[in-house]
């Protein structure tokens, strides 16, 4: 007697008819970004030039040097600025705040060989939005904090492709 279950067979092959499918889309994984550059030097000491670093080296295709080797650095990323807000976007009718939004601005530009400017000054600017009771504020730092380094982390992924897409001359 067989006592195999024919669903397993099934689920095989809607498996195997979706990858296909997905394949022939053109759908692929994301790769880690390619860069017109090889040597790269990173200016700042800041939480968010250390994410940045950390991206870099996770892509595996661009050596990073110390700040004092900048002249032998085929490209230099400048952190411009990095500016924090919060804006009070609603109040209750005591006139306590409700709801606040986070906003997260990087202020970039990469310069190439003899200060050669690849790409100019370039804004990113990442928003979240929290509910606020002032009973509960230290949780809400806390709150606030992880979805700063949130917006961090996904700055620094749009400016590694946006370092991508920078034209080699």
């Amino acid at each position: 007697m067989n006592t195999r279950h024919p669903l397993p067979r099934r689920g095989f092959l809607l498996a195997a008819a979706l990858s296909v499918t997905v394949a022939g889309c053109g759908f692929e994984l994301r790769k880690a970004p390619v860069f017109p550059f090889k040597t790269l030097v990173v200016q700042g000491s800041s939480a968010f030039t250390n994410s940045v670093r950390r991206n870099l080296r996770a892509a595996g295709n661009v050596e990073l040097l110390p700040a004092d080797q900048a002249a032998k650095a085929d490209a230099v990323l400048e952190i411009l600025a990095e500016n924090r807000e919060q804006l009070v976007t609603s109040t209750n009718s005591a006139g306590q705040v409700r709801e606040i939004q986070l906003r997260l601005t990087v202020r970039f530009r990469l310069r190439g060989q003899a200060g050669k400017e690849l790409l100019a000054p370039t804004a990113i600017t990442q928003t979240r939005d929290i509910t606020y009771n002032e009973t509960a504020a230290l949780a809400k730092a806390s709150e606030t904090e992880l979805l700063y380094v949130d917006m961090q982390n996904d700055i620094a992924q749009q400016m590694m492709r946006r370092l991508a897409a920078v034209k080699a001359s």
